[in-house]
Order: C-alpha cells, then sequence, then structure tokens
C-alpha cells in the first residue's frame, strides 16, 4: 500500500514535530496545516495557512490532493486561564474548529479524518483495577475534556452522514525529550536529588504514554485497515504507582530518587489545607486505561518500555 498524502495540523507543537520528524524520515507527503507564515523549526516541511481553529476555517485549495488529516491542533490545558468564558474558548477551538475542518475535509475528498482526542473524556480518575475503555460512557470533568468529548460525537456524525473514515485516539499524559510542565518539573527535582516525600505512594496505578509509543500509533491509525471508525486508547501497557514512577525516572537519570515514607493521607490533608486537592488526585489516585482493543484490532504493540520512554525524557533534558 502506498503511504497515503497527509495534512497535519498541530505539526509544530511537541507532539506534531515528532510526528513530522517522523513522517519526514520515512518521505511521507505530508503538509502541515499551520496559523501563520511563521517559519517552521523542521526543514523539509511544506505549509498551508488554514488560519485559527473556529468557524471561520478555510481549506486552501493546495489541499485539494489530501487523503488524510491527522488532527493535533487543539487549545490545551491552560495553567493561567484568562478567558471569560474557559468552556467557550475551548468548545470554539476544540469542538467547533474541529467539525469545521473535517467537513471542510470530506468536501476536499478526504478519506481518513485522525482525530488527537484526549483520556479526560473518559474522565479523571479511575478506580483500582477498573481502567477505561474505549466504549465507556464518556464523562469528562473539564471545558477540554467537554470540548474534546463533543468533538468526537461531531466527527462521528460527519463520518455517518460523509462515509469519511473517523479515527479518534485518547491518549493520557504524554512523556518524552522536551517534556514540559509537571513532568518537567519532577525531572529537574530529581535530577537535583532533592528529597520528596513520596516513598509510601505505592497503592496507585496510572497510564502513561510515552512520545514515541503516541507518534508510532498515530502512524498505524493512518493508514490501517481496521483503524477506521474506530476509538483507541493508548498507553505504554505498564501502569505504574507514583512511587515506582518517581524511582524509575531517577535510575533512568542515573540518579537514584530519594523519598521519603510520609504517609499519603497525611499529605492528602495538607494539599487539602492549601487548595491543592487536585494535585494530590494525581500523585496518589489511579488512572489506568486498558489498550486491549488498541492491540487486538490493530495488532498493534508499544515498540519502546517505560523504561526506555524514560531514558529518552531524561537525556532529552539534559541536552535541552
Amino acid at each position: 500500500m502506498s503511504t497515503p498524502r497527509i495534512l497535519l495540523t498541530g505539526g509544530t507543537g511537541w507532539v506534531g514535530s515528532a510526528l513530522t520528524r517522523t513522517l519526514l524520515a520515512r518521505s511521507c507527503d505530508t503538509v502541515l496545516g499551520v496559523r501563520s507564515e511563521a517559519p517552521l523549526p523542521l526543514a523539509g516541511t511544506r505549509t498551508a495557512r488554514l488560519g485559527p481553529l473556529g468557524a471561520s476555517l478555510q481549506w486552501p485549495v493546495e489541499l485539494r490532493d489530501r487523503q488524510v488529516v491527522v488532527h493535533l491542533a487543539a487549545r490545551v490545558h491552560v495553567m493561567n486561564e484568562r478567558a471569560a468564558n474557559p468552556l467557550q474558548a475551548f468548545r470554539e477551538a476544540n469542538t467547533v474548529g474541529t467539525l469545521q475542518l473535517a467537513r471542510l475535509a470530506a468536501q476536499a475528498g478526504v478519506r481518513r479524518f485522525v482525530f488527537v482526542s484526549s483520556v479526560k473524556v473518559n474522565g479523571e480518575s479511575t478506580t483500582a483495577g477498573e481502567p477505561f475503555t474505549a466504549n465507556d460512557v464518556p464523562a469528562p470533568q473539564d471545558p477540554y475534556g467537554i470540548s474534546k468529548a463533543e468533538a468526537e460525537t461531531g466527527l462521528r456524525q460527519i463520518g455517518q452522514e460523509t462515509g469519511m473514515e473517523v479515527v479518534i485516539v485518547r491518549p493520557p499524559l504524554v512523556y518524552g525529550p522536551g517534556v514540559k510542565a509537571n513532568f518537567a518539573s519532577l525531572l529537574r527535582v530529581l535530577g537535583r536529588g532533592v528529597p520528596l516525600p513520596l516513598g509510601l505512594a505505592t497503592n496507585n496505578r496510572r497510564s502513561l504514554v510515552a512520545l514515541d509509543n503516541l507518534v508510532d500509533l498515530l502512524i498505524t491509525c493512518i493508514d490501517h485497515p481496521a483503524a477506521a471508525n474506530q476509538t483507541f486508547l493508548v498507553s505504554d501497557g505498564e501502569d505504574l504507582s507514583t512511587t515506582a514512577l518517581l524511582r524509575r525516572m531517577g535510575q533512568a537519570m542515573g540518579r537514584p530518587a530519594r523519598l521519603l515514607p510520609v504517609p499519603p493521607a497525611l499529605l492528602r490533608w495538607g494539599a487539602a489545607a492549601v487548595g491543592k486537592r487536585d494535585v494530590a488526585q494525581r500523585l496518589f489516585g489511579n488512572l489506568q486505561v486498558d489498550i486491549t482493543h488498541t492491540r487486538e484490532t490493530l495488532g498493534w504493540t508499544p515498540p519502546i518500555s517505560v523504561d526506555e520512554g524514560l531514558r529518552r525524557a531524561a537525556a532529552g533534558r539534559e541536552q535541552g
């Protein structure tokens, strides 16, 4: 099977750049849909101006030959939200913009639309031993998750009406070279040998996905016949407690984690006292995903292990 001609949105972002590099290495005919004519970080890329995500998004004439859209562009989690109505802002970009792009793609003859959604469509946490599955009833709890869930519903409707194949991928937390936010902070703290009071956070389990594993799955979804009109969860295939994750992050950096045996109940109480219940939930709660459907439908296996993913993330930090 020949490689299809691809339009990739969000190709200059963190995940998108990794996907772009892999597509270029495989000589795939890929055009990046961008908001402006700003210089791109990767040599050899071609661009088409789509404009901002929203109802006014346009389909440039040079994209009339595209066969597959991989849609990564989105309004993501905002640490210091300034929008007067965050849900409306997320809906405009992630719901309205996605559905506008999908309608235009279907009109242009695109045969497959790969949408990178989020595990937040399933919810924020799981019960121990009861991971999320692709067939769960969506239960998003924040504006970002709600906007992604609404986009998924609209995409399936467009697919039914037009015959365009829709593929939905819901990643949990993604880590790898160049990772930002909380994961990067943990790498810095562990690298400096700072003690952390998380030596007893052993009873929870969380699913993560290495950047390279996510990229590999997205490339699989571009042309795998069985991916059509399916929803896939993705992870590294190994769930870790917070303590185990920190220890293995330390091993990846060659700096054993210094973890103090503080009872999680005490830390939860302290977090609640300062209004950080959400932080405590991420540290001590469960968020597991079941990738059985992904494995069996696509014959897919994560190509790298958790330890290799952490090693690459640590190496990327050291080079950055």
